[in-house]
């Protein structure tokens, strides 16, 4: 007889980044609206891609577009890029610097992974979107929040305390949870924060076609005391309704666009080709469809506000961009908890604490659901919060 294996079989280690992603990460799978719940947790558009884009992919797969695309991504679409680009930082932008990514999140981690060391200081805002955090988790960084002000914009005496020989600085604008948009002024001030240092900049502007402030939005890029020191990424994502086609592109210095591209060729690729020339499509003909969704966002922003008002112990935010409620509650539960408990009453909402320590007390609405979603969501919010008193 064979003999008995008395020994056990060896353990199956994980690497050490996927244990330090799982301790650091905030971030919680939301459910999409089905049967009797209403989901205003979703960070996505409830309109169709425009028709456009749609039908430049079907012609695109008729003409056979189904090839492996160049590393760095189309010619054209990165032409077609270069010159919106150089509209909004009001310099020249050479095509050859411009990386296509598979969504804006491929974007950012092949943007975080070309730039951070481990050890290396990251500051992020507190609150702000979660995913920042996970990354340079992954990459063996530390993240220092820098908690923003009552208003939701930056503090910047906390800021600039924080920002003391950081590696990186990454921030969204219009932002997610908050919807608030930076100014020109504190964008100038940022700049001055980093006068002589070698802090590099990542800016999110994955909302930028978002803006509600009745202002021209300003861009990262476009001030000359930052434009050579940021990464800028971008997504078709939000403003186009294209979160399910995955395309996005980066755009800086040339040093961190070629790191960053061989971090995204390693895990990700070429993006389809197909779909790529679909958002050579958007980027040249869909202006009148961004503005459309845009002033529907406006209004579906003033019927979330005006049913929230209603609400006791509620205390709102200013949204002035992207499509987010972020309001303080006056109940003494963690946020996670209040998120369970509206559940129970058919209304999915995302935790105030997912983006971020000083996000505690607050939730997170999407108004990007129907104008019918967001009246029957809240009100099932204000008979949740209500049993909770």
């Amino acid at each position: 007889m064979p003999p008995t294996l008395t020994t056990q079989p060896p353990r199956f280690a994980t690497a050490e980044a996927v244990a330090r992603i799982a301790a650091a990460s905030r971030r919680t799978q939301q459910p999409q609206s089905r049967g009797d719940l209403v989901s205003l947790a979703m960070g996505e558009p409830d309109f169709d891609t425009p028709h456009l884009v749609t039908e430049a992919a079907h012609a695109s797969l008729r003409a056979g577009r189904t090839h492996y695309s160049p590393l760095l991504g189309e010619a054209a679409l990165r032409e077609a890029l270069a010159e919106k680009l150089a509209a909004t930082a009001g310099a020249p932008v050479d095509a050859g610097d411009i990386l296509i990514t598979q969504g804006g999140t491929a974007g950012l981690a092949a943007s975080i992974l070309g730039i951070v060391n481990p050890g290396d200081k990251v500051v992020v805002p507190d609150p702000t979107y979660s995913l920042y955090a996970d990354l340079v988790s992954m990459a063996g960084g530390t993240v220092v929040p820098a908690p923003l002000g009552p208003d939701l914009h930056w503090d910047l005496d906390r800021l600039a305390e924080a920002l003391t020989d950081a590696r990186l600085f990454v921030f969204c604008n219009p932002s997610n949870p908050t919807g608030i948009v930076h100014s020109r002024e504190e964008l100038d001030a940022l700049a001055g924060l980093l006068d002589g240092t070698s802090t590099i900049v990542i800016s999110d502007e994955a909302y930028s076609g978002l803006d509600y402030t009745g202002r021209p939005f300003t861009s990262a890029i476009s001030l000359d005391a930052l434009r050579d020191r940021t990464v800028y990424c971008q997504t078709f994502s939000k403003s186009y309704a294209m979160t399910g086609w995955r395309v996005g592109y980066l755009w800086g210095p040339p040093q961190l666009i070629q790191a960053s591209a061989r971090i995204h060729n390693t895990f990700n690729g070429s993006v389809n080709t197909f779909i790529q020339d679909a958002a050579l499509v958007a980027v040249r003909s869909c202006e009148e469809d961004v503005a459309r969704m845009r002033s529907a966002y406006e209004v579906r922003r003033e019927i979330m506000r005006t049913e929230l008002a209603a609400i006791p112990g509620l205390t709102l935010s200013s949204p002035e961009g992207a499509f987010y409620q972020f309001p303080r509650y006056d109940i003494d539960l963690p946020s996670v908890e209040v998120v369970a408990a509206l559940r129970a009453h058919g209304v999915a909402v995302r935790p105030g604490s997912e983006f971020g320590a000083r996000g505690e007390g607050h939730l997170r609405l999407s108004y990007a659901a129907s104008p019918e979603s967001i009246t029957e969501g809240v009100r099932r919010l204000a008979q949740g919060l209500s049993a909770l008193q």
